[in-house]
Formats: C-alpha cells, structure tokens, sequence
C-alpha cells in the first residue's frame, strides 16, 4: 500500500504544480483562439454600430493588448484603432456571468449585451437569461473577480 500511495502522490504533485501554473499563465489574458483572434473573428464595432454580431474580414485586422480583431468594414477598423478599449469586450473576452461567479468561460459570440457603453458576451443563451435578470449585480461580481486576474 505504501509503495501505490508514494507513487500517486509522486504523479498528482508534478500534476498539480502543472495546472497551477497553466492557470497562472491564463491569468488576464484574453480569450483567444489558437490563431490569436478574439471574438472568434466577429466584429468588435459592429455589436454597438449594428447591435449584433457580424463575422469580421480576416483581410481587415487591429491588434489590441495582443488580441487580434478582426473587422467587417474599414470604417469599424478604425472606429476601433481610434478607442479600441471603448470597444473590446470587457473580461477579456470571456463570458461575463462566468467571470461573476469566479471563473473564465467562454463564449457564443452572438451571445452578447451592451450596457454602458459596454460590451459583454455570453457563454449561450440559458447563461444570458440569467445574466440579463441582474446585470449591476453580475458586473460589481465581475469586475471584482476581474480584478484579480
């Protein structure tokens, strides 16, 4: 017994250092692809132009904070260039009732609200229902939790 429990545990500790450093790694970044493009490839300005998600032009490209974004006009392109922290999605991109309850999730890009003059996206349409139902609430939690990443 005692040779089983000094081999798992010389496996879980290499295991745990591991995933705690891949979530210190994580920690503030925004939610990529594996291509570095954030929102999937949609449109950043068009959720506040159009109020909807509208796929961005892999031809027409901005990189912000080490995100790329992709655009669906020249005139959202620059729009963004302009003020891109006026229209990057706030949390990194990542869903915003996740980031109230502690924790990065991510998104259906066409899942989203802007309040404020902000944009928040949503992990699908269940998670915005009840995201809508409190969104001063959620966003004091997020931000709180965002906070610390």
């Amino acid at each position: 017994m005692r040779v089983t429990e000094t081999i798992g545990r010389a496996i879980a500790l290499p295991f745990l250092i591991l995933m705690i450093l891949a979530q210190a790694a994580l920690a503030g970044e925004a939610n990529l692809g594996p291509d570095g493009v954030a929102i999937q490839g949609y449109d950043p300005v068009a959720y506040f132009t159009q109020g909807k998600a509208v796929p961005g032009d892999a031809g027409l490209t901005a990189t912000h904070d080490g995100a790329i974004y992709r655009f669906s006009s020249a005139d959202n392109k620059a729009a963004f260039e302009a003020d891109p922290a006026r229209y990057a999605p706030q949390y990194g991109g990542y869903c915003a009732y996740g980031a109230a309850q502690g924790y990065k999730a991510p998104v259906e890009p066409d899942k989203f609200t802007v309040l404020g003059g902000k944009l928040y996206l949503n992990y699908n349409g269940a998670v915005q229902s009840t995201w809508i139902k409190d969104t001063a609430g959620y966003i004091e939690k997020a931000d709180a939790f965002w906070a610390t990443q």
